[in-house]
């Protein structure tokens, strides 16, 4: 039975992977397709070989960072990764400055975000430097705070998980386009969870969603939520590639000035090769919440075991 549930929640990674890639490169794919049917051939291309991993990078001297990728609510599976690290640090030679580096999407889907946020906020990482990135996700509950339509949209991707953990419960619009009254009455139920929301939110919590940083550079790392637009400058990448970006940046072969640590694309295993390091590997379902180790040139991971 254990081995079929990870079967299953393999096969929802894959396809959640799969479904949040872009329309705009799935057109293309579908289109350099039928060019290849289309057009004649005299020989069938051979698949294009696995990416030698020569590339040398380093961390600052005399710091260790510890990236984390996506928590998405899983509190539990976060003060799991914690404790890892904290024993990992014992490993260090004495003196070594110890970074944290949050990838974001800490809430959504997971119905502990609230206690992920609490954590966060805690004394419990004051022994770490800290540093924490923001994702679309809580780009998104920002976007709620501010507008209460945009509450519909969020609660397709997670969203309603976040509300249940800070004590609110979606309305169930599904009906709301079968006539005006029941589109008023969705619109009344929204402002009244909107009101609620901004109202009981902790101040703390929205201090906390609205210092978060696009990206942290340290060492030859770069650290980014999704990823970066290729052959743009650092300084005129756009805040929504950089929380939002998937098939641009990841089908891209070229490599950046700095190597890419970045989560939100799950994947059933961490990812790296010359140009980036892919950490999100779908902790809300798989129960594998991962960490990047970077020291000196040495690379290496951390991660929960699914219970």
């Amino acid at each position: 039975m254990a081995k079929l549930t990870q079967q299953i929640q393999k096969s929802f990674i894959e396809r959640l992977g799969q479904l949040t890639r872009s329309t705009t490169s799935l057109r293309a794919r579908m289109r350099q397709r039928f060019e290849a049917f289309s057009t004649p051939t005299e020989a069938e291309a051979e698949p294009a070989p696995a990416q030698a991993l020569t590339r040398v990078s380093a961390a600052p001297d005399g710091e260790c960072l510890y990236a984390i990728g996506d928590i998405h609510g899983r509190h539990d599976l976060l003060e799991r990764l914690i404790d890892q690290i904290k024993q990992d640090r014992q490993t260090l030679p004495e003196g070594t400055k110890c970074t944290i580096v949050f990838l974001g999407d800490y809430i959504d889907r997971g119905l502990q975000s609230r206690s992920v946020i609490d954590f966060l906020i805690s004394d419990r990482l004051d022994s770490f430097e800290t540093v924490f990135l923001m994702g679309n996700h809580e780009e998104a509950l920002l976007r709620f705070y501010h507008d209460a339509s945009f509450g519909k949209q969020w609660v397709r991707y997670g969203g309603g998980e976040t509300l249940y953990s800070y004590g609110f419960q979606p309305p169930n619009t599904r009906s709301s386009l079968t006539s005006h009254e029941a589109m008023q009455a969705a619109k009344k139920a929204w402002d009244q969870v909107w009101t609620g929301f901004r109202d009981r939110l902790p101040k703390e919590h929205l201090e906390f969603y609205a210092s978060l940083k696009t990206h942290h550079i340290a060492g030859d790392y770069l650290f980014v939520h999704a990823g970066v637009r290729p052959d743009v400058p650092l300084d005129q990448q756009s805040d929504r590639d950089m929380l939002w970006i998937r098939d641009e940046f990841l089908d891209d072969a070229a490599e950046f000035e700095h190597v890419i640590v970045h989560g939100h694309t799950p994947a059933d295993d961490v990812f790296r090769d010359n140009r980036r390091i892919g950490l999100d590997t779908g902790a809300f379902i798989s129960g594998r919440l991962s960490a990047a180790r970077l020291f000196g040139t040495d690379v290496s991971f951390l991660e929960t075991s699914p219970s």
